[in-house]
């Protein structure tokens, strides 16, 4: 069974849109390397149409271009890329194709293709549907130290909540938070008067 990642910049207020206004100054060897140990271990990528647009765009000439990130640019290439859309598209970079049929699925299938892991950056309306049919396996979330105020954010407004748990957490140089969270099947237990019982503990 494959394993799916999803990975943003976030700010501390919760937003993820247009990262490119804010989040450039807190880009730093710490943050390339852990990016590039996330999506360097995918062979397939899942996006979201102005994700998929956007990575598109730019990573084709990149690779050409032979600069510093050519080798990245080569690896996300020759990756198989799926894009999430509800309109027909044409696709000019290699290794692309649509999802096909039902959402979740087609996602489902895509899982039970043999083992290893299918990797995401931005795409937030996928992840938000992945999350919120449990087929996200992990969410890694590099939190940047600035309330950005504006945009939209990871999580939107729902009927449900989404327990997480935590399974590794790293902070840079920069202030920056590399924290990697997987689902959970309840956000425990617990009230109003086990909280009274901790804070008297913690008052002796």
């Amino acid at each position: 069974m494959r394993k799916i990642t999803a990975g943003l910049f976030v700010s501390l207020d919760g937003v993820v849109e247009a990262p490119d206004q804010w989040h450039f100054p807190y880009f730093n060897d710490e943050m390339g390397d852990a990016v590039g140990a996330t999506l360097g271990q995918v062979d397939t990528m899942l996006f979201g149409r102005k994700t998929y647009d956007s990575f598109a765009g730019a990573w084709p000439e990149r690779e050409a271009a032979g600069g510093e990130d050519a080798h990245f640019a080569k690896v996300l290439g020759d990756a198989r890329k799926i894009v999430v859309s509800s309109q027909q598209l044409d696709f000019t970079w290699r290794n692309s194709e649509q999802l096909e049929g039902d959402f979740v699925e087609a996602v489902t299938a895509l899982k039970g293709e043999g083992e290893g892991t299918i990797g995401m950056s931005g795409s937030v309306s996928v992840v938000r549907q992945l999350l919120a049919v449990g087929l996200l396996d992990e969410l890694h979330l590099l939190v940047h130290p600035i309330a950005v105020r504006k945009g939209m954010r990871l999580f939107d407004e729902g009927d449900e909540a989404i327990p997480l748990k935590l399974i590794s957490a790293e902070t840079f140089s920069t202030g920056v938070m590399n924290l990697v969270y997987a689902p959970a099947e309840s956000a425990g237990e617990g009230g109003y008067e086990e909280a009274k019982v901790h804070l008297a503990d913690s008052e002796q």
